[in-house]
């Protein structure tokens, strides 16, 4: 009797050459059962190697690959994943993402153990060697994702996150009206108003940050963008006085004596001033997306 697939994971990428390599062998080192586990890319017409690295990589493992485009955005993206998922859960990996060997065993156990959780996502850890800006926002995520247990921030994210298929059937799936960023909010969001659970696993990932200014910048306008929309739609879903700059930095201000002491790097002192940036970033590309 052939053996029913139980793991899904969820790969959305476009023009990801540089980084899209290590992620896909951080997957096929899982030791979760290979025969258990499909792979289902949606790439947004990929102009680089993206593809061509997946399927060489790809092409002696038991794991089944299956490959779709789109250019409708990541919301349709991921929806196309849901729509032909095989697996009980979906677990989403970001091309810039590294997943620890453990990762979906201990993220399939979970969810098995706690059929309330409609959401877990893996504990953050920090990569070595990476620039200023990088290491700043290596830091900020590390700081809001290293403890385990019930979910206390905001919005999880999707990277790094199993979902359980049937929680997102049961809302309707990924909201196809987002274009932009915010798809993984929007979605999290009316999961657990539905009464599921969200959590933070012992499962450990890493994500490879933006390396300059302008590309963090661009990053946290493009989500601001995103987020205009899942605003109007619940109004509870983000907390925008948190986003003011005042408000922004005074939080921060707070967070960079545990940061250091977790770390004992002297950058994360510039942790407000990089905090302050990428909101005004966020907060203006909310401002955009409002009159849109």
């Amino acid at each position: 009797m052939k053996r029913k697939i139980k793991l899904t994971v969820g790969l959305c990428v476009k023009n990801a050459e540089a980084t899209v390599g290590e992620a896909v062998d951080s997957i096929l080192n899982q030791d979760f059962p290979h025969e258990l586990m499909e792979l289902i890319v949606v790439d947004g017409y990929s102009k680089d190697r993206t593809l061509d690295i997946i399927k060489n990589k790809l092409r002696d493992s038991k794991i089944k690959l299956r490959i779709f485009c789109e250019q409708k955005g990541l919301a349709y993206a991921r929806q196309i994943v849901v729509d032909n998922a095989q697996g009980d859960y979906i677990i989403w990996v970001d091309a810039d993402m590294i997943l620890s060997r453990d990762f979906a065993r201990k993220q399939v156990s979970f969810m098995e153990n706690n059929p309330k959780v409609g959401i877990a996502k893996g504990r953050y850890e920090m990569l070595k060697g990476n620039s200023l800006v990088a290491t700043l926002e290596d830091t900020e995520f590390f700081l809001s994702f290293r403890r385990e247990g019930k979910a206390k921030v905001t919005s999880l994210g999707a990277s790094g996150c199993i979902y359980r298929v049937e929680a997102i059937k049961q809302v309707g799936g990924f909201d196809l009206n987002i274009k932009g960023a915010g798809e993984d909010l929007d979605i999290e969001n009316r999961i657990k108003s539905a009464g599921w659970s969200l959590y933070i696993t012992s499962a450990v990932f890493y994500e490879k940050r933006r390396e300059t200014w302008k590309s963090l910048w661009n990053e946290y306008f493009w989500h601001g963008k995103g987020a205009a929309y899942s605003f109007k739609k619940n109004r509870k879903v983000i907390n925008t006085y948190k986003m003011l700059p005042p408000v922004a930095i005074f939080m921060e201000l707070l967070r960079v004596p545990i940061a250091y002491k977790l770390t004992r790097n002297m950058k994360v002192l510039l942790l407000p001033l990089h905090y302050v940036f990428k909101r005004i970033a966020w907060f203006l590309g909310f401002v955009k997306g409002s009159f849109k």
